[in-house]
């Protein structure tokens, strides 16, 4: 089986503030959870081989995307590095994958108990709904796996994150690293521990490929965006093929996915720069 890994840092066991994940303005503390970070994607990566995978392609999807310590993962993956692709999280995931896992996820905007909870882009991404489902980060991307046929096998992340991956695609397999506790704290695994059990989650999810399903959204697809402010939505909605449908939310619809996912890549991308 050929494996695609998209990796994100909220979700990584002991994270519980964004000084200790932004490589922009970096705080000490973030070479520490880098490190942790890496190491979660080592561990899932390992549990994978052990359960006889063969190529594996990592996507960095965190923040300015180039977070992994790229010399302390196998000689023999690729890893996508790199901000402004078009595809961001879920870059080049296409139908030559057997399955996906999701390392170091979190809960969307507006989740309950999950640290550090957002969309893409918090200050400009209210809320997300695709044919009228409520969409995490972990939903919208196995959505465009999904298109391709590529199933998500395995998310890790703290239990908010987990078990709501988990309602929408029942098959998949779960490692909680943490339980969070409102948005900035958490009971959490040590980083040993955690990599464990994220190295036996990967197994169990290889083992258990065969039952897993792609996410699909049936088309028509309608993308509908609550952006984070009204100026926003002047800016967004002055792409072609988006509708205002109120002050502050826009509507895109299209037969296909992709076509979906990088209007949603565009909504974000044209949020951040409106004044």
């Amino acid at each position: 089986m050929k494996l695609y890994i998209s990796s994100d840092m909220e979700g990584v066991a002991g994270v519980t503030t964004w000084k200790q994940v932004d490589a922009r303005t970096p705080h000490p503390e973030y070479s520490t959870f880098r490190r942790y970070y890496t190491q979660e994607v080592r561990a899932a990566i390992d549990g994978a081989r052990q359960a006889g995978v063969g190529e594996i392609l990592v996507n960095d999807s965190h923040g300015p995307m180039h977070n992994l310590l790229f010399d302390e993962l196998p000689t023999d993956v690729r890893v996508i590095f790199g901000n402004r692709k078009p595809y961001s999280m879920a870059q080049s995931a296409d139908g030559g994958f057997g399955g996906a896992f999701f390392v170091g996820y979190h809960g969307a905007v507006g989740d309950e108990n999950a640290v550090l909870c957002h969309t893409y882009t918090p200050s400009v991404i209210y809320e997300v709904r695709v044919n009228d489902v409520v969409c995490s980060e972990a939903t919208i991307n196995a959505g465009l796996l999904g298109y391709y046929g590529v199933p998500l096998l395995l998310i890790t992340g703290d239990r908010t994150t987990v078990q709501g991956a988990q309602r929408q695609m029942p098959w998949v397999c779960g490692a909680i690293v943490k339980e969070s506790i409102g948005s900035f704290a958490a009971d959490s695994l040590t980083p040993a521990a955690a990599q464990a059990l994220i190295r036996d989650a990967a197994r169990q999810a290889i083992a258990r490929a065969q039952e897993a399903q792609p996410y699909r959204f049936t088309p028509p697809v309608t993308l509908d965006v609550q952006l984070v402010t009204a100026a926003q939505a002047d800016l967004v909605a002055t792409i072609p093929g988006f509708t205002r449908t109120g002050g502050r939310s826009v509507r895109f619809v299209h037969a296909e996915f992709p076509v979906v996912f990088r209007a949603f890549v565009a909504t974000w991308r044209m949020g951040a720069i409106a004044g």
